[in-house]
C-alpha cells in the first residue's frame, strides 16, 4: 500500500563499498542513490534488468483496458498489472492514455496496443490466453464464486459504458464483481485490483513483498 509521497524522501543512498559490478546494477544509481518508487530487491537494478526480471517470473495472466474515450483509469490498471507480475497489459482502441497514474510502472513490464479488438482476440489465441470479461452485465456470473482460468486475459470496459458490443461477443464468459452499495459500478482501475487479486487468491500466487 506504500506509494511515493513528495513530502517525504523515498529510496536508498549511494551503495555502500564495495558496490555490486554485475550487469544488472546501474553504476548512476550505485553512486547516486536510488529513490525509485521499486521493490527492495530492485535497489539500484537497470530499467532493462527489472524488466528482463519481471518477464522472466510473470504470471499466466494479462489484463485488457478498452481506451475509446480516453479512459483515465488505464494508469492505475498499468500500475496495479506490474504489482501483481501479469503478463502484460494491452489497451485497445486510442494510442494516447494519461500516463501519470501509472507512476511510471509501465517502463518495467509490456504495454501492447491494439486498435481494434480484433487484434486482442488473435492475440489472445495465439498465446493460449482464455479471454474472460469484467463487468456487471445481466446474466454475468460472480467473480467471487467462479473460477478463472491460470491462463488468461481479463478484459474491463470502460467507465460508463462497460466492455464494447466486441468484446461482448469475443469473451468466453462474463463474471461480475458482487456489490451492496447504492452505486451502479466501480471504475475499472477498481476492479482491475478485485479481479488480479482474485485469480492470484485462486492459483495461490507467490508473494515477493519488498
Amino acid at each position: 500500500m506504500r506509494g511515493a509521497d513528495p513530502e517525504h524522501e523515498v529510496g536508498v543512498g549511494p551503495h555502500p563499498e564495495p558496490r555490486p559490478t554485475d550487469d544488472r546494477y546501474d553504476p548512476a544509481l550505485l553512486a547516486g542513490g536510488d529513490r525509485r518508487n521499486v521493490a527492495d530487491r530492485y535497489r539500484y537494478w537497470t530499467v532493462e534488468a527489472i524488466r528482463a526480471d519481471l518477464a522472466a517470473t510473470a504470471r499466466p495472466f494479462h489484463v485488457a483496458i478498452e481506451n475509446w474515450r480516453h479512459d483515465l483509469n488505464i494508469g492505475t490498471v498499468v500500475r496495479t498489472a506490474n504489482a501483481f507480475g501479469a503478463g502484460g497489459v494491452h489497451i485497445v482502441g486510442k494510442r494516447q492514455w494519461n500516463k501519470r497514474g501509472a507512476m511510471v510502472t509501465d517502463r518495467y513490464l509490456e504495454v501492447h496496443h491494439h486498435d481494434r479488438f480484433e487484434g486482442l482476440r488473435r492475440y489472445a489465441a495465439d498465446h493460449d490466453l482464455t479471454l474472460i470479461g469484467i463487468d456487471n452485465l445481466p446474466g454475468s456470473r460472480s467473480l467471487l464464486t467462479e473460477p478463472l482460468p491460470e491462463r488468461c486475459l481479463m478484459v474491463f470496459g470502460q467507465e460508463g459504458p462497460g466492455l464494447s458490443p466486441e468484446a461482448r461477443i469475443h469473451v468466453e464468459a462474463v463474471l461480475h464483481i458482487p456489490q451492496v452499495g447504492s452505486t451502479r459500478s466501480i471504475n475499472a482501475g477498481v476492479a482491475s485490483g478485485i479481479a488480479m487479486a482474485t485469480w492470484a487468491a485462486q492459483h495461490s500466487a507467490t508473494d515477493r513483498s519488498g
